[in-house]
């Protein structure tokens, strides 16, 4: 089972399209929990989050939110990113053998131009990352056979 963790600050309409693709791996057992890290929401983020039964924490850190999670492997989305079809597969798989972090690529439907991916700012974790919890790694990171519509 993994923990989701979502950072979020006014996001209540990507946060939702994210829960609703995660809806999914809950019913298969592979999402145990959802934790929303907010930073000062000022929208309708922490209405969506507690209806859809996450666990809400105002003003949270990102430490202290991943501390908070009770499953070993965590996941680590952006507010808006769409699993699509194949992840829960794909992740329980790399959960099962894996002892590396890995990431999630864009899909082709929400690719990059050539010019956008260059200019883009690199984030450690591309568009999703599964990592084993309070393990840091220096290994690279392996990519998931899973994609995500990312925003």
């Amino acid at each position: 089972m993994i923990s989701v963790l979502i950072e979020t600050k006014d996001n209540e309409n990507e946060l939702a399209k994210t829960l609703a693709s995660l809806v999914p791996g809950a019913v298969e057992g592979l999402v145990r929990e959802v934790i929303v890290c907010d930073h000062g929401s000022s929208d309708g983020t922490e209405l969506v989050a507690e209806h859809a039964g996450c666990v809400f924490l105002a003003t949270a850190s990102y430490k202290d939110a991943l501390a908070r999670a009770r499953s070993d492997w965590v996941l680590i989305l952006k507010p808006g990113a769409r699993l699509v079809p194949g992840w829960i597969e794909a992740a329980r798989e790399h959960v099962a053998v894996a002892d590396r972090p890995a990431t999630f690529s864009r899909s082709r439907q929400t690719e990059l131009s050539f010019w956008s991916k260059w200019l883009k700012r690199r984030e450690d974790f591309g568009e999703g990352l599964l990592m084993r919890k309070g393990k840091t790694s220096s290994q690279k990171s392996l990519r998931l056979r899973a994609e995500i519509h990312a925003v």
